[in-house]
């Protein structure tokens, strides 16, 4: 699996697709599961929906992932010629500081550039690391010769043109994949695997399953919506939240209890376990205090489903990110399980 898991991921992290602008993103999985001969949907909001029949159309199932991510949004033109950045999703500047980056214009010119803090030269600045990271004092050090804001007017760059972050995507040899983005385009490749496996084994599912790719998860709306009265169960597969207090890792798949909007539905959550003990899949479970996902967020808007999450464990989430491919593996092996198994009442 590890060469074509970390593949698969490589390719999604490098189409930019920040919440807003993911519709390349979305394109391109669109464009997957077209060829493998899957009936898909682009909803109003520019979100996908691959349905993949099953023996029961009855009682439905919706498995949830999200291709956009993290980004930014051009502020301000400077006076010096320099961007001011208002951030997109839930991070904090310090996440992005000397981060590549691109900016895309209205009319699809693409420029490069730095994001920095606007004192950082130490031989100018003396104490430059009191300085706080904010909008304040952070800024993009575009990769073109200008020095006033008529200058990188004339490029076409402009309030509102979407900034995009560099990947930074390696696969190391010790089984490590590290990259922006993981959360959650590390979800959305195990899916795109899922369809051409259930496709090359003509596989039946019990229950007929929308695979729902959104695109705009990272600013609380992705998929709740557009949910067919006849699904019952909704997965968001997501990512697992590691840090002090947690029992997830980067070696198991992370089966989520409760997040901040509250817990997640119990009967579910126990059959997710117990298609981990029956298949000797490594899990864990958890609590992510900080942290929401489409499921719930689908609840909040009326759905009347039971609602599930779980996910590979992501090391430094909203930041540079890494898991390892036996989070990857145990994850895709549930979620397969998962798919196979009938609802139970």
């Amino acid at each position: 699996m590890a060469n074509s898991i970390f593949e698969t991921i490589s390719q999604l992290t490098q189409i930019n697709s920040p919440s807003g602008n993911a519709q390349a993103a979305i394109d391109y999985v669109a464009s997957h599961a077209q060829k493998l001969g899957y009936q898909t949907e682009i909803t109003n909001k520019g979100a996908l929906i691959i349905t993949v029949d099953g023996s029961d159309e009855q009682q439905q199932r919706c498995i949830t992932a999200h291709v956009d991510t993290l980004g930014a949004m051009v502020k301000e033109i400077k006076e010096d010629g320099r961007l001011a950045l208002s951030l997109i999703g839930g991070f904090y500047f310090n996440a992005i500081e000397g981060e590549y980056c691109e900016i895309e214009t209205s009319n699809g010119q693409i420029y490069t550039g730095t994001i920095c803090l606007h004192e950082t030269s130490v031989h100018v600045y003396r104490n430059n690391n009191e300085i706080p990271r904010d909008a304040e004092h952070m800024e993009v050090r575009l990769d073109e010769k200008v020095n006033n804001q008529a200058e990188t007017e004339d490029l076409g760059i402009a309030v509102g043109d979407f900034v995009s972050f560099d990947p930074r995507t390696v696969v190391t040899q010790s089984g490590y994949i590290k990259s922006r983005h993981l959360d959650d385009k590390a979800s959305v490749a195990m899916i795109m695997e899922l369809l051409e496996k259930l496709k090359k084994d003509n596989t039946t599912l019990p229950h007929t399953t929308q695979f729902y790719i959104s695109n705009n998860e990272e600013i609380g709306y992705g998929a709740n919506a557009s949910i067919d009265d006849e699904i019952v169960e909704y997965i968001a597969f997501d990512m697992g939240a590691l840090g002090d207090g947690q029992t997830s890792d980067e070696y198991t798949v992370s089966i989520c209890a409760k997040d901040s909007s509250g817990p997640y539905h119990k009967a579910l959550r126990e059959h997710l376990v117990n298609l981990c003990k029956i298949n000797n899949i490594p899990y864990k479970i958890d609590i992510y205090p900080y942290y929401n996902s489409d499921a719930s967020a689908a609840l909040k808007a009326g759905a009347n489903i039971r609602h599930g999450l779980f996910g590979a464990g992501i090391e430094s989430s909203h930041a540079m990110e890494r898991t390892h491919i036996e989070s990857l593996e145990a994850t895709a092996q549930l979620l397969y399980a998962y798919c196979l198994s009938p609802i139970k009442e």
